[in-house]
């Protein structure tokens, strides 16, 4: 894992969001013991130590957990999901270590199947909204 950036950014979800939008899946890295955290944290919170650093991950990683989602928020309701269209939300383990949540493509959500644990997955940007509303969401799907 290469530090790829080329600007410093503060670690903040508005940050995070603007990693997302350029198509890159970015964590934080504790220089001292190299761990990281996504989403980003401008602190190590087992060490408490501040020397952390941008890093961009590989966006490869597995499924630990998943949820079918019948009832979403507002912005998954207005991405069209509902009773009748449900969506998978799930927990990736990433290669790099930290785990973060994500919408999980290419899984029916009807048929929720407990074989989908451990199946390898890629990031993919999902863009949603128009013109300065227009943002990326973080998803996984499955590695063909």
């Amino acid at each position: 894992m290469e530090n790829k950036t080329a600007v410093e950014r503060p670690f903040t979800a508005a940050s995070f969001q603007a990693y997302l939008n350029e198509g890159k899946l970015m964590g934080s890295r504790n220089r001292a013991t190299g761990e990281v955290f996504t989403p980003p944290r401008p602190i190590d919170p087992g060490t408490q130590g501040e020397e952390m650093e941008w890093v961009e991950l590989s966006g490869r990683g597995t499924l630990v957990a998943f949820t079918s989602v019948y009832i979403g928020p507002s912005a998954m309701v207005a991405a069209g999901y509902d009773r009748t269209k449900p969506y998978v939300a799930g927990i990736v383990a990433l290669e790099e270590g930290p785990r973060i949540s994500a919408q999980i493509l290419g899984v029916d959500a009807k048929q929720p199947d407990l074989a989908w644990i451990g199946q390898p997955l890629r990031a993919t940007f999902i863009e949603r909204g128009e013109g300065e509303k227009q943002r990326a969401y973080l998803a996984f799907e499955p590695v063909e």
